[in-house]
Formats: C-alpha cells, sequence, structure tokens
C-alpha cells in the first residue's frame, strides 16, 4: 500500500528536521537483514545519539534537496538505511562497526560538511577518535603545564620539610 500527499509530506518534513539538527549522513543497504539484526542497529544507535530513518528514496532526495546533504543524492539508490547524527565519528563508528559484523550491511557513502564521503572516507572516519576522546586529550595537555607548577610550588615546602627533618635527625643521632 502506497503513502498518500499528506503521509509523503510528513515524511519529507521529519527527513529535513533530522537533516536540519545534523552535520553528517551516512546512508546503507539493508537488504537481506533481519529484523533482530536491525534492532541492535537501532539501539546502538540510540545510544550514541544517532537518528535511523528507513524511508523512500525519491522522498529523501525531496527532503535534502535544499541542504548539505544534496550532494549525496544521486547515489540514493536501493533500499538503504539513512543515519543522521551531529557527530560525525560516532555514526561512522557505529554503522562501520555494525557493516563488519553484518555482511548483509553495506554502506554505500555519506555526507559530511557538505562533501560527499565514499566508503574509504567513512571508514576513515570510523578509525577516528571520538569527540569525547579528543575532548579529554585536549583537557589533560591544558591541565599538565598547571599541575606542573604546582608540584613546583609544592616541591618547596617539601625540600625545607624534608631538610629539617633531616637536621632534626643527626641532632638526634648525636645526642644519643
Amino acid at each position: 500500500m502506497g503513502l498518500n500527499r499528506q503521509d509523503k509530506a510528513a515524511v519529507i518534513e521529519e527527513v529535513k528536521a533530522l537533516a536540519a539538527e545534523s552535520t553528517s549522513l551516512i546512508f546503507a543497504e539493508y537488504r537481506g537483514l533481519s529484523v533482530e539484526a536491525v534492532t541492535v542497529l537501532r539501539k546502538e544507535a540510540r545510544k550514541n545519539g544517532i537518528k535511523l530513518r528507513v524511508a523512500k528514496n525519491t522522498l529523501v532526495r525531496h527532503a535534502v534537496a535544499e541542504t548539505p546533504f544534496a550532494c549525496a543524492s544521486d547515489a540514493f539508490v536501493g533500499p538503504l538505511i539513512y543515519g543522521f547524527s551531529a557527530d560525525p565519528v560516532a555514526l561512522a563508528k557505529v554503522l562501520f562497526n555494525f557493516s563488519k559484523k553484518n555482511e548483509a550491511f553495506a554502506i554505500k557513502g555519506g555526507v559530511m560538511d557538505g562533501k560527499a564521503l565514499d566508503l574509504a572516507s567513512v571508514e576513515a572516519l570510523s578509525k577516528m577518535p571520538s569527540r569525547d576522546e579528543l575532548l579529554a586529550k585536549l583537557m589533560a595537555t591544558m591541565n599538565e603545564p598547571i599541575a606542573r607548577f604546582v608540584r613546583t610550588l609544592n616541591e618547596v615546602p617539601a625540600r625545607f620539610v624534608r631538610t629539617v627533618a633531616a637536621v632534626r635527625d643527626s641532632k638526634e643521632k648525636a645526642a644519643a
């Protein structure tokens, strides 16, 4: 049973909203996947803030026509699942790792910052550290000079205390 005009308009608006709040899109062919496998993928995607959507390709083409994702609309062929996310690395990691476990799931391409991505680009993106990992490294880098300064300042009184303790020990030894 096909969609009527109102349903099609609703799907287009939904995909437009997903595209508006996302910076990256990866699409993959899912032909041959079991319902259980798709459920696992959706659960993992939800944990990582990824929105997955299965829709007719023509409706998705209309929805992304005036967005940065329009550059890949020619590749929307076959039964595709579309993943939208504000974090391109998380999106690539989740979908690429899922494709390694499920041969029936084949990534066809993607878009990031208005540039079309091929499978090799998606794979390279999936191997990058996540946003949280990069923020942790940045914070550690920013924290290190301050930590060294504090250790240096702490060393002066500590050295004084050790010297006083050594003098005390030597006087106790001489008195005994």
